[in-house]
């Protein structure tokens, strides 16, 4: 191929738009030292890449990752919270010892005045 059109590159990026995004990162790629997949005939970056896109040889879904990688400007990590983490640890403790067969008495409050009424102390 002497010369890349658009026409050959809309046949693999139908978008136009979305086609100079994939092949500035594919440029930026080469520029950066990442190896060719077509020869260069003393072309430029850009030129190369459009034609690597046009025939084929490089894999368009990982230059659309490196695109969004590289407007991605936060990074955001699921970590949960330290109290967070104590109340579920907590929670699990409790969980285990009732699974084991341990009985936790809880006193109603109802049940204490109850109790007291019948001893006569109240």
């Amino acid at each position: 191929m002497a010369r890349v059109t658009v026409e050959d590159c809309i046949l693999q990026v139908p978008n136009r738009f979305e086609l100079v995004l994939l092949a500035a990162q594919r440029g930026r790629q080469v520029s950066a030292g990442a190896p060719l997949t077509v020869d260069r005939d003393n072309d430029k970056n850009p030129v190369v890449a459009l034609r690597e896109i046009a025939d084929c040889t490089v894999d368009l879904d990982n230059l659309r990752l490196g695109v969004v990688n590289g407007l991605q400007k936060r990074v955001e990590v699921d970590e949960p919270e330290e109290d967070d983490m104590a109340t579920r640890l907590t929670i699990a403790d409790e969980w285990v010892g009732t699974a084991q067969g341990e009985k936790k008495e809880v006193i109603d409050e109802n049940d204490f005045e109850d109790h007291e009424a019948s001893d006569g102390l109240a």
